[in-house]
């Protein structure tokens, strides 16, 4: 074989037919392929480092058998094997039919190694009818291995390679005393990407550095290529660790290297500067406030105005708690874009979050938004709104005040995004909450100002994030907090109630009528619209309860039992947006006691007499989601009560995320709990533009001092050398952490 390089194809290196195999696990050259680390490691008489698996994953267990047991079936005749097998840190059981060959092979005190699709039963890891085969045990110049078809034909092809080309023979990988496990599949076994990595290994010349030695010798790592040989050959524990330590480093310096290019590139850019205009929109709004401004809204109102009065675009990140006021705060940066003579689009995700953005505007501005009309004040301007849904004349009559200018104030969805949507001026995009839009979404109209300027740009989330996470997925913007609730916001006390007790859930409904009975309005929200729709996941398999009630169901039940003297609505995303659309305006009025409803309520929704919200089968969402839902009540005079319904057991993961949420109002709190329960890898959808995440090794939420550094080592190089062209070394290791068609919005900036 000859020298492979990270860019070759592996069909170059190992052959059509392997590569294609490895193809179906997204590995196609030879450095994806030295990146795709093991998931865990057995250790000889030691405990594999592993999380239990999830159910319907693949799983590759070595072990020994430490029960084999015949049993007779009830419901057929017959018998199958029940074989128990222990790695000294889990215990698995096995089950095969028809078992006259292998009931004299499966026997205990065997050394095996196992692979099939994981089911559990009573909390047992169980396999049905798994791949098998009885490992050498200190016997490394075994000729001939027992197993079933697929494993044994993959030990016998293996072994054949390894003995041409010179390599080490499969058999005695098993001897060692640290043995990896790669994240596998029924057509890829671990021990075919283990023979794949050891070829590659065995040909491929010492990997360029992106650090130079003294800054290894620094920050205390190994080498790159050293470290990819140990993580995949480790020969010690220790092996394992300071492997682990650069290969995390890696994977914080690419991402930052990345960010620092879209840092820096965008300072190059133009934009519009929008200084404030004395006695403008701006002022005015300011003099009409039945309020004062929380200190936390001047603040961040003191950094927006900074960055608009400068030549180069805004970028920035204005997170805040649940009812702290980010419109107010967005609106008057918007006013101050339209003083400059220049106009403003935000894009929300849902119709009803962007009708909603449009009727609090309008509501707040009263004649300052009516421009063209009679009744419009002095200087006023229009505030249009663009939906997919529209009817084709009032879509045409907004296409016209957009591109004209007659539209200061541009509220939208993704329609906002099409290509026909021409502005006359754009001068400020507002993008509100950012993780329902991905980068490429964002870019768009970032490109869309005029005479080559781009936009200022502030994205809006009420999802808090914790400061690494902020650094990492928003790491090309600056932060913005609001923490402080405007004054006269009321309490909200939760309380989590279990559905198997039916006198509970009959309070639950009692309570709601008092609140009514009080000239007060309800929400109650369900996790799914109808029986087609699939049953929502938030949490283990294991903890699957009953079926949930959807919003049909939870409708027609209301009506036909606790709130039957009641005026009761139902609000969901497959109606049409007219009906949507009068529905809440109903709602708002006061007009409608009880709206029953899926998350398309879940934020900036205002309705100030809505005191109650009731959140059935609250263990099918996410933390953040229901601090988001919680915090729709308890925006008027009186104190908020939210009802978290559930049949998640009492000792589970999903009570405990319902628990936290009952036991903080602190979002940012919450945030954390909701990210250490989630992948990490969710967080990077803005930065890899809603693909799967590549991270192996850094934690988002743990690493924050890795994560620093990395950040102030790619600000040092990027900006002496954007395209990174005298480091060639941190250009494949970005491409080969994050992937190219990841990264594509790079081209952009």
């Amino acid at each position: 074989m000859i020298e492979a390089a990270l860019s070759d194809a592996l069909s170059e290196v190992l052959g059509p037919k392997p590569a294609e195999k490895l193809e179906t696990l997204g590995v196609s050259t030879v450095g994806e392929l030295l990146r795709y680390t093991p998931r865990r490691y057995v250790r000889r008489g030691r405990a594999s480092d592993h999380t239990r698996p999830e159910p319907g994953e693949w799983l590759t267990i070595v072990g020994r058998i430490t029960r084999s047991d015949l049993i007779q079936m009830r419901s057929r005749r017959g018998q199958f094997l029940k074989v128990t097998v222990t790695d000294d840190h889990e215990v698995y059981e096995a089950s095969f039919f028809n078992p006259r060959f292998i009931k004299n092979q499966l026997r205990p005190g065997a050394r095996v190694m196992m692979a099939g699709t994981v089911k559990y039963f009573r909390d047992q890891i169980q396999l049905s009818h798994p791949e098998w085969m009885i490992l050498p045990d200190g016997e490394p110049e075994v000729e001939h291995v027992v197993g079933s078809k697929m494993l044994t034909e993959i030990y016998a092809v293996e072994e054949e390679i390894g003995r041409e080309h010179g390599g080490h023979p499969l058999a005695a990988m098993f001897d060692r005393d640290i043995l990896p496990l790669y994240p596998a599949t029924k057509q890829v076994q671990t021990w075919e990407i283990l023979g794949a990595v050891r070829r590659v290994l065995d040909h491929c010349p010492p990997i360029p550095d992106a650090l130079t030695e003294q800054q290894r010798v620094e920050r205390g790592l190994i080498s790159t290529d050293e470290a990819i040989r140990k993580i995949h050959l480790p020969e010690t524990e220790d092996d394992v660790k300071v492997a682990s330590y650069r290969l995390k480093f890696d994977e914080a310096l690419a991402i930052q290297t990345v960010l620092a290019q879209r840092r820096i590139a965008g300072r190059a850019d133009a934009a519009p500067p929008c200084p404030h205009v004395p006695g403008g929109l701006e002022d005015k709004l300011r003099e009409r406030l039945p309020f004062q401004l929380t200190e936390g809204q001047l603040t961040v109102g003191e950094e927006l105005g900074e960055d608009l009065a400068r030549a180069q675009p805004m970028s920035r990140l204005l997170q805040g708690e649940v009812g702290s006021g980010k419109t107010l705060v967005s609106l008057l940066a918007m006013l101050r874009v339209v003083d400059n003579g220049h106009q403003c689009a935000i894009l929300a995700p849902t119709e009803v979050l962007a009708a909603q953005h449009h009727r609090t505007m309008k509501k707040m501005l009263g004649d300052l938004a009516e421009g063209g009309e009679l009744t419009a004040a002095e200087g006023a301007t229009r505030i249009a709104l663009l939906t997919g849904s529209m009817k084709t004349k009032g879509r045409r009559e907004t296409l016209l005040d957009v591109v004209t200018g007659n539209a200061g104030i541009v509220v939208g969805t993704h329609a906002l995004l099409e290509e026909k949507v021409e502005f006359f001026d754009l001068g400020l995009v507002v993008v509100d909450e950012q993780h329902r839009f991905g980068v490429e979404q964002r870019d768009v109209l970032r490109s869309r100002g005029r005479d080559g300027r781009v936009p200022h740009f502030l994205v809006m989330t009420a999802t808090p994030i914790p400061r690494t996470v902020a650094m990492t997925a928003f790491g090309d913007l600056e932060t913005s907090v609001l923490r402080e609730l405007p004054r006269g916001r009321q309490p909200i006390m939760t309380s989590v109630v279990p559905m198997s007790r039916q006198n509970w859930v009959d309070r639950v409904w009692s309570r709601a009528n008092e609140e009514i009975d009080a000239g007060r309005q309800v929400y109650v929200v369900c996790s799914r619209i109808g029986d087609d729709d699939p049953e929502p996941q938030s949490g283990p398999e294991e903890e699957k309860g009953p079926k949930t009630r959807s919003v049909i169901e939870q409708y027609e039940a209301l009506v036909s039992g606790p709130f039957a003297h009641r005026r009761v609505e139902m609000l969901h995303g497959r109606m049409a947006p007219d009906e949507k659309n009068a529905i809440m305006d109903a709602f708002g009025r006061g007009e409608v006691d009880v709206l029953v409803s899926t998350t398309v309520i879940e934020v900036g929704v205002d309705v100030p007499n809505a005191t109650t919200m009731v959140i059935v089968d609250a263990d099918r969402f996410g933390v953040s989601q229901l601090h988001q839902l919680r915090g729709r009540v308890g925006r008027g005079r009186h104190a908020g009560l939210c009802l978290l319904m559930t049949n998640a057991k009492d000792v589970s993961q999903s009570m405990q995320r319902l628990r936290a949420v009952a036991a903080s109002n602190d979002g940012f709190e919450l945030a954390r709990v909701d990210l250490e329960q989630r992948r990490e890898g969710d967080l990077l959808g803005s930065l890899q533009s809603g693909q799967n995440s590549s991270l192996r090794f850094l934690s988002l939420l743990e690493d924050v001092e890795i994560i620093e550094d990395a950040r102030g080592l790619a600000e040092e190089v990027v900006s002496e050398d954007l395209t990174l062209l005298d480091h060639s070394p941190l250009a494949d290791l970005v491409d080969g952490i994050l992937v190219p068609h990841k990264i594509k919005y790079l081209d952009k900036s």
